[in-house]
């Protein structure tokens, strides 16, 4: 079934895969007498089933609020149905007001124990506020009325300081935990992974083969990140047989095992893992495929495949971004009539991805449509609109979006990439005073930590404005915060140098910019332009010279075409290059 096809199929209803709870439902509307353990009961069905069926009596469509209906039913309320609740908040995704409830039970005096603690540490994860959790963590460490779950409040303070960027402490909680059960072990192997220790997650996994903890499907999953993020191909063969043998759940891993082949550039054994799986595939691993054929660039396959499944948000979320790098106007609107058709307007991920896709495709007031019709903006739509704005030079209406992002009844806040599309914007714009603005509110206003790149843009937009002692001295402030200085802000400072003449200090940043990147292109072009700017010539064929011993070329310029098929089917892009002899 191809891309066009699926616009001609009707919105089949969803059918439900939680039927089985409509008997247990049935039952408990016959209970003459409820009493708080009935009552207790459904919550942890209800939670855990938020498609589940809902009692004809009471006609409500939300299972968390089917919950709560039954929470104000209760004549007494105890520990155990706050507790209930609680869970119900953590799981349905109301992290503040799981926080809330937590308090109001602290203040109120009630039984704190480890069916306390867990969900609440989770909502804690959730939203990642640290200072919440250590809060928790405190109280924990008070509390002796978890002896029989201190394996799992341990855990869940592992998960939380992990979710929050917080290694050091998770691994302290970790070594804390007396008796570690194979949850646990997870958890600190999937925290490695997490924060890109991958090293240190084969050895939390081979520690815990030494211990003789017995190893998971989970574990297995967990090593093949590990794997993939350190490209560690053989290892990851070695733990796909390991998984062969132990016969790990054949759906779960298979999805882990493409994501891996994928993430290595296998692309080839990924399909072939898809092919040779012999259950009913779900959309977890048709998505991985997508997701897998994308990140390869082989584009054309990632189209195929979503033409012969059924479609889902994720799915054309990852097609889409696809779309985007080949500037494919055609595909990306008919993925946008797909997600009209099957009604997905509503996913704010998918429609993140339609604005960016219509933004890069030039489409910029297709874009605004898209992003004023999502229902529930993010921090990424509102990114996502203020950076198309600003990439098409139009940085007043970028600044003016953030001012409404701020000015929002339920606003945003914005993050460190919000400012880096600003001050992005502000430079293609050549807005000097607003991106200073910027540049002081983000440390000043929203408290948050510059970052390299945030240095390098407003060092080049000082330098296009002909501000190069104030980007020097920019930049000797930098140095004094300990800020990593990386190529691209020795790539600003050169050129910031180049633009206002001057010699002595283009060469300095010269230096350090093929210190730091010897065997990039870019780099020997941006020194080349600099000395054709102050007349070197000869230091510009000495660079040339250079380049040629070392293999090195310039990146090609590329533009996109769409050509119409013959028989009418989805357009072709065909990437037209242009050399040049010259390197600026």
């Amino acid at each position: 079934m191809g891309l066009k096809s699926l616009l001609k199929c009707n919105v089949s209803g969803k059918a439900s895969v939680l039927a089985q709870l409509q008997p247990a439902a049935n039952l408990f509307d016959e209970i003459p007498q409820r009493n708080h353990a009935s009552l207790n009961t459904p919550h942890g069905t209800y939670v855990h089933n938020r498609e589940g069926i809902v009692p004809a009596r009471a006609p409500v469509s939300d299972p968390t609020k089917r919950a709560l209906n039954l929470f104000d039913e209760m004549p007494q309320r105890n520990h155990q149905s706050l507790n209930a609740l609680l869970s119900t908040y953590a799981r349905s995704g109301d992290a503040n007001a799981a926080w809330e409830l937590f308090c109001h039970m602290h203040r109120t005096g009630y039984h704190l124990n480890g069916y306390t603690f867990t969900p609440v540490l989770s909502a804690c994860a959730a939203i990642t506020i640290v200072e919440r959790g250590r809060q928790v963590h405190n109280l924990v460490a008070k509390s002796n009325s978890i002896s029989n779950s201190e394996t799992v409040v341990g855990t869940a303070l592992v998960d939380m300081y992990s979710k929050c960027g917080h290694l050091d402490d998770a691994i302290r909680a970790f070594e804390e935990v007396k008796s570690k059960d194979v949850v646990a072990w997870n958890t600190m192997l999937a925290c490695f992974v997490r924060h890109g220790f991958a090293n240190k997650a084969v050895g939390v996994f081979q520690e815990m083969q030494n211990v003789g903890v017995e190893i998971s499907g989970f574990s297995l999953c967990s090593m093949l990140k590990a794997c993939a993020s350190s490209h560690a191909l053989r290892q990851g063969e070695q733990v796909h047989a390991s998984a062969t043998i132990r016969g790990c759940n054949l759906l779960v891993f298979s999805t882990a095992l493409i994501d891996f082949y994928s993430d290595c550039r296998m692309l080839c054994s990924a399909i072939k893992v898809f092919n040779d799986l012999n259950c009913k595939k779900d959309d977890a691993i048709c998505n991985a495929l997508v997701s897998g054929c994308v990140h390869n660039l082989k584009y054309s396959e990632a189209f195929s495949m979503l033409g012969r499944m059924k479609p889902n948000p994720t799915a054309l979320t990852s097609v889409l971004v696809g779309c985007s790098e080949l500037s494919n106007l055609e595909n990306g609107k008919q993925i946008h009539c797909v997600a009209i058709r099957w009604g997905f307007e509503s996913d704010t991920l998918l429609c993140n991805a339609l604005l960016d896709m219509y933004a890069k495709c030039g489409k910029i007031t297709h874009a605004r449509l898209v992003f004023d019709r999502i229902n529930v903006k993010n921090v990424v739509s509102w990114t996502s609109i203020i950076d198309a704005y600003g990439s098409h030079g139009r940085g007043i209406e970028a600044l003016k979006l953030f001012d409404e992002m701020e000015k929002e009844p339920n606003s945003v806040s914005p993050n460190s990439v919000t400012f880096l599309a600003l001050l992005s914007a502000c430079g293609h714009s050549g807005l000097l005073e607003e991106g200073r603005n910027c540049f002081v509110s983000m440390v000043e206003k929203h408290r948050i930590k510059l970052r390299p790149e945030h240095y390098a843009c407003f060092i080049d937009l000082l330098g296009r404005a002909g501000k190069t002692a104030e980007a020097w001295d920019l930049f000797d402030a930098m140095v004094k915060s300990d800020t990593a200085t990386t190529s691209a802000v020795w790539a600003a400072l050169l050129n910031a140098c180049r633009v206002n003449q001057d010699v002595m200090r283009g060469e300095f940043a010269a230096k350090h910019l093929l210190e730091l990147g010897p065997g990039k292109a870019e780099n020997y072009v941006l020194l080349s332009n600099f000395y054709a700017a102050i007349g070197k010539w000869d230091a510009v064929e000495e660079l040339r010279r250079l380049m040629r011993e070392k293999g090195l070329r310039k990146e090609v310029g590329s533009s996109w075409i769409a050509l119409a098929c013959e028989n009418g089917g989805v357009a072709v892009d065909m990437a037209m290059e242009m050399e040049s002899s010259h390197m600026t």
